[in-house]
């Protein structure tokens, strides 16, 4: 059973407040349709009632930050240049640098190079 003083109000992919985000992390449930539900719940009870709840859970569900949580780095989605990419693109990316470190390695170590560089330096000296 899941401690129920874990459910923190999350910043990530929240809306108004972060509570559904918040109890949809908790419950390991997918955030949007957390969120449908919610507002469809809200939206099917004359607003009203279901808004007013949603408020009272706002402030009694303690917000996820760094005083709470040391471990919690905020996410910020325009910082991350790999947020929107696929994992096909990401793949294809990583094989590139991959590729790229290879050939950077491939220079450094080149033992043949280097005694060229170097019989060629030692000769118009």
């Amino acid at each position: 059973m899941r401690d129920i003083r874990l459910i923190r109000r999350s910043n990530r992919q929240a809306r108004i407040f972060g509570v559904c985000s918040g109890i949809a992390q908790w419950a390991d449930l997918d955030i949007k349709t957390f969120q449908t539900f919610a507002f469809l719940i809200v939206l099917f009870t004359g607003f009203f009632p279901g808004a007013v709840i949603y408020v009272i859970l706002a402030l009694i569900i303690p917000s996820e930050n760094e005083d709470s949580n040391p471990y919690y780095k905020k996410y910020e989605r325009e910082e991350d240049p790999y947020y929107d990419k696929t994992t096909d693109e990401l793949r294809k990316e990583y094989e590139e640098l991959k590729k790229k470190v290879e050939t950077m390695e491939d220079e450094m170590f080149d033992k043949e190079k280097d005694w060229d560089q170097r019989f060629h330096e030692e000769k118009w000296e």
